[in-house]
């Protein structure tokens, strides 16, 4: 099975929660503060690899966890961070963030890795709330949460040569002759139902050959296979556009390539610009009227017209020479592709909080509270002060004012309920 886009779950490690600790050792009394810091959350990263060709991986596992870092510990020992978590993909995957529709990178090179999904940073151990006044801080801070993201992975093979033309016209039968591919073929529509690939080598040039199906009229709306497919012709530097000239099913071979040449125009119009050879197939079945008009209709284009019959391999040799010796001259198109990042961190102090009034009670909420309030212990003195300290400095009392709260009115943070007092 071929399977050339999916959607997954990604989540980076959550930081571990820095330790409330005191020294303790003999003969020593009253010792301070030691907790250490909670370790970083393990990053997701996305890595390309030639080795695999389909997303045919991601078919039954879609969600990829980050290991956590441990919590700080004792001593001012810091929590050990999360191992990062590393998920191969396939050279030429476009990957884009669902929430947003941003495209986030584009892995077209064997070996590139990308950080998709950060770990979350660790909490704040206990030695960095003591102070001249605040000797004993019997508080620490939580680790922050790892991004977390829904993710299209969209494959975009990275052929060199892409096979175009209706079905049934010999861009299989082309394919296993001068590669070792073998695609299914047989006379009728749509026998290929999947891109294949196949390399090609002649001399001591090598370069790969994707067979593209289902196109046919209305392939860039979606009729028959094309919508699904014509992505993976984006990415080649040289089309072969493979005609049926001998019009066995009963068209015309010019028709068959103006239908063709208009979609893959209307699909992406640069398409128009890419080079192309044109293919005469099935001559062995064709008039020599037949053949005629059609070479004289190609040459008046500017394409380079070849002749063949590729079910009995005559002709194929001087196409494979003018593709070993094209190739290699062609540069890879530049995709038109708006990668807005490599890298997105959730955890933006820029919206720290939002505030809901739901049935008489506000309701604050963001990734800023939530690690406040976990951070928070409200049975100490000196980490309430801490609490209320911050509440102020980061606006959250001016913005539940703003909102028209009164004293007395209840106030939920996540699993904390107070009463608003001046």
């Amino acid at each position: 099975m071929f399977t050339d886009k999916v959607k997954i779950h990604v989540k980076g490690g959550d930081g571990g929660r820095g330790m409330v600790a005191f020294h303790t050792e003999k003969y020593i009394t009253n010792g301070g503060p030691d907790g250490g810091d909670g370790g970083k959350g393990g990053d997701v990263i996305l890595r390309a690899t030639k080795n695999q060709s389909t997303l045919r991986s991601f078919r039954f596992k879609r969600k990829f966890f980050a290991p956590d870092g441990e919590n700080g510990k004792n001593r001012k020992m810091y929590g050990r961070g999360g191992d990062n978590l590393v998920i191969d993909v396939p050279v030429g995957t476009l990957v884009k963030d669902v929430e947003s529709g941003k495209i986030i990178t584009d892995m077209i090179e064997d070996g590139m890795t990308v950080v998709i999904a950060n770990g979350g940073r660790g909490g704040q151990g206990n030695i960095h709330f003591s102070n001249s006044v605040r000797q004993a801080p019997n508080f620490a801070r939580a680790g922050i949460p790892g991004d977390e993201y829904e993710l299209i992975l969209e494959l975009k093979l990275l052929a060199d040569v892409g096979l175009v033309g209706l079905p049934n016209a010999g861009k299989s039968t082309l394919l296993s002759v001068i590669s070792a591919a073998k695609p299914k073929i047989a006379n009728y529509p749509f026998t290929t139902i999947e891109p294949v690939i196949g390399m090609v080598q002649y001399d001591d040039v090598s370069f790969v050959v994707a067979d593209i199906p289902g196109l046919i009229e209305g392939a860039h709306q979606g009729a028959g296979l094309g919508m699904d497919f014509l992505r993976h012709i984006e990415r080649t530097r040289l089309l072969v556009h493979v005609v049926d000239v001998s019009a066995e099913d009963g068209g015309d071979a010019i028709t068959d390539f103006e239908t063709i040449s208009s979609e893959l125009e209307q699909y992406d119009a640069s398409l128009k610009d890419r080079p192309r050879i044109v293919v005469a197939n099935k001559m062995d079945q064709a008039t020599e009227e037949q053949i005629s008009q059609f070479e004289s209709y190609v040459k008046n284009l500017g394409f380079d017209f070849f002749l063949m019959s590729a079910a009995i391999a005559d002709g194929t040799e001087p196409l494979v020479q003018a593709l070993a010796r094209m190739v290699p001259l062609l540069e890879r198109p530049e995709l038109k592709i708006a990668v807005e990042e490599e890298k997105l961190y959730k955890f933006e102090e820029e919206q720290l909080f939002e505030i809901n009034v739901i049935d008489g009670v506000y309701c604050v909420e963001g990734p800023f509270i939530r690690n406040l309030s976990d951070s928070t212990n409200f049975d100490d003195p000196d980490s309430l002060n801490y609490f209320q300290r911050i509440m102020r400095k980061r606006g959250i009392i001016d913005a539940l004012e703003k909102k028209g709260i009164q004293e007395g009115d209840p106030v939920k943070m996540y699993d904390i309920e107070f009463e608003y007092i001046k």
